[in-house]
């Protein structure tokens, strides 16, 4: 199986093409439990006039197409920028087994930075997290779409 940074550097191809269409920058790659990649998405609330088309909601929509099933057990999911409140309560819907991020997000992170959902007992389904992968790249990418439209 691939290392996740070689995921993340799929996610963080996505992210570029999202830069590109004049999106937010956010790159997801869904992940099954061989290694192979069953979706890939950018953020696309704008193109799309959809609040809730986030990168890591398109590839839930799409592997759970692939799957037949809304529930994802065993999957991981790859995103540039720690996920917000809506994008991991949808994991968790969908029972994502792990979610990796890139950059921790301190304004709107539901893993690590503002909120800690995976680790809240509260809930009936726990996910993996690991953060902080190819950070930098992934950080540096959102602050220049960021600094080139101000």
């Amino acid at each position: 199986m691939e290392s996740d940074s070689y995921y993340m550097g799929l996610a963080l191809e996505m992210a570029r093409e999202g830069s590109a269409a004049g999106e937010v920058p956010v790159g997801a790659v869904l992940v099954d439990e061989a290694g192979e990649v069953l979706a890939r998405a950018f953020n696309r609330p704008i193109g799309l006039n959809d609040p809730t088309a986030h990168a890591e909601i398109l590839v839930l929509r799409a592997g759970a197409r692939l799957r037949g099933n809304y529930r994802l057990p065993g999957l991981s999911l790859y995103v540039t920028i720690e996920p917000c409140i809506m994008c991991l309560g949808a994991m968790l819907a969908a029972r994502v087994r792990r979610v990796v991020f890139g950059a921790p997000d301190p304004k709107g992170g539901a893993c690590v930075s503002l909120y800690h959902l995976p680790e809240d007992a509260r809930l009936n389904h726990r996910l993996e997290v690991t953060g902080g992968i190819r950070e930098h790249e992934c950080r540096e990418l959102v602050q220049e779409f960021f600094k080139a439209r101000r």
